[in-house]
């Protein structure tokens, strides 16, 4: 057998390798941005006369700099402010095109995103303006798609280590096993009670279950459209609970998935109101969330004629049913699990789904009919509905026909008929919100981050919003639609 002589990679040699797939191909991704992105035409002016306000000194280096050289880093999935100032300091091409005669030191890149956050927030919203006709065009019917999701971003403390969590868990084994309690005791729930509920080095650091493992993280929201295009952007820290006294904050439970489930209902709302407000051209059409928001409260708020301004509202709701709470009977017809009447003979055949009409009064109402009437033709050439059931639970020779008011129960009927072909065609969009959000931890550099700094944090949010939004804006200047995720493959 021949033995394949290899050596080993230094850390040298990955940098060299870097450096050189970066000089060598790099720029030309670099030239397609600098001709087709002005960075001047979208910053706000607010922002610019923020940052060139008088200091007593003049500014060393540009606005222009700093974002691009922020917005860069998170193109290329580069992970820490370090590692890019290592790329400015050995990229000639890097540096002239972000605008640095001088590479500035880590501090001042810190400081930026810290001093600067707001102008960073109304620079993503201007670019949600901007990216919403792109994304109209694109596709309209998934451009009216609002989706909603909550995640966390793991801040650097003692507690997200694994070893700490780890210990605890340890501890609780042996106890139950010493005790002899029974299988149903579960160590982990254990452990998550008796964890404290925040960092010990910052209280806005909360324990929460996220992607199936508890952490201590800051609470984050997202919205996107079903194309998955990030429209809004909340981290949930003080400033945002003062600004919203109608949250009401809850003891914790014992159990992590209902503490989420408890808190993601109260912040939708809020966040939506936000989201609405910043953006009134924006109109809502169709919502689609998880069965954390299947509350009736939520089903009235998201679809009432002025929730979030005059005659602005969703038309429909797409959230699945919390299996632990089943749906009332309506006009005493008992409903399955998807809110279909069943045959009063007979709970095991469902009523066929027949369309829907508007009343006089403006209102819409669901038809529902015996799944066993059929259309015949009669002796004139007209045909009439006639039900062939052996067992009929009306004297009607055309069966048993349901009418329901969605207002009765929007919880069984969100503007929108559950269990059908269009419900499920639609609701598999909601995951695209999920990969929003990973692209946004794994590939623009959010997860991992090694600081606990509240406000660097939520700058690096925002910027993963401005660096998609600056994506969509340059794969339709390039008439490259596919791209409007990723430019990786430009890069490749």
């Amino acid at each position: 057998m021949a033995i394949i002589p290899c050596n080993q990679l230094s850390l040298a040699d990955v940098f060299s390798d870097c450096q050189d797939l970066y000089e060598s191909d790099k720029p030309a991704f670099l030239s397609l941005l600098q001709s087709n992105i002005d960075l001047d035409e979208i910053i706000p002016d607010s922002f610019r006369n923020h940052f060139y306000a008088s200091t007593g000194r003049s500014r060393k280096y540009p606005l222009h700099a700093f974002l691009w050289a922020l917005i860069i880093q998170r193109i290329f999935s580069i992970p820490t402010d370090s590692l890019l100032l290592v790329f400015l300091n050995y990229s000639r091409h890097l540096r002239q095109f972000c605008g640095f005669n001088k590479v500035p030191d880590a501090s001042k890149i810190t400081r930026f995103k810290q001093d600067f956050i707001n102008d960073l927030k109304l620079l993503f919203e201007n670019l949600v303006d901007l990216t919403e006709p792109i994304c109209q065009s694109i596709d309209a019917e998934k451009a009216s798609m609002t989706i909603f999701d909550t995640s966390g971003i793991e801040a650097w403390v003692t507690e997200n280590n694994p070893k700490y969590a780890n210990k605890i868990i340890k501890q609780l084994k042996a106890y139950a096993k010493t005790k002899h309690f029974s299988k149903a005791y579960d160590p982990y729930k254990a452990a998550y009670g008796s964890m404290p509920t925040h960092a010990a080095s910052n209280p806005d650091i909360k324990q929460l279950y996220i992607n199936g493992h508890f952490c201590y993280v800051y609470k984050i929201g997202i919205v996107t459209n079903g194309l998955g295009i990030i429209r809004h952007l909340d981290f949930y820290n003080k400033e945002f609970i003062a600004n919203h006294p109608e949250i009401e904050i809850e003891k914790k439970t014992k159990s992590p998935d209902e503490d989420k489930s408890v808190h993601d209902s109260k912040l939708l709302i809020p966040s939506l109101s936000d989201f609405f407000a910043a953006h009134p051209l924006i109109n809502p059409r169709t919502f689609l969330g998880d069965s954390a928001f299947d509350t009736m409260l939520i089903y009235k708020q998201l679809l009432s004629a002025d929730t979030f301004g005059e005659s602005r509202s969703f038309e429909k709701a797409y959230i699945p049913l919390n299996p632990r709470s089943s749906l009332r009977s309506i006009d005493s017809y008992q409903l399955d699990s998807n809110g279909i009447p069943c045959c009063p003979n007979n709970p095991d055949i469902l009523m066929k789904y027949a369309g829907k009409s508007h009343r006089n009064n403006g209102l819409i109402r669901y038809k529902f009919e015996c799944p066993k009437v059929k259309f015949v033709k009669d002796d004139t050439d007209k045909y009439h509905r006639k039900c062939f059931c052996e067992n009929p639970c009306t004297n009607s020779k055309c069966g048993r026909m349901i009418h329901i008011y969605p207002e009765q129960n929007l919880r069984a009927y969100p503007g929108t008929i559950r269990g059908t072909e269009e419900w499920d065609a639609t609701y598999k969009n909601r995951t695209i919100v999920e990969r929003s959000i990973n692209h946004c931890k794994d590939c623009f550099g959010l997860s991992g981050r090694k600081t606990q700094n509240e406000k660097t944090l939520h700058a690096d949010l925002i910027l993963s919003g401005i660096t998609q939004l600056v994506t969509v804006l340059l794969a339709d200047n390039i008439h490259q639609h596919q791209f409007i995720r990723s430019l990786k493959p430009l890069i490749a």
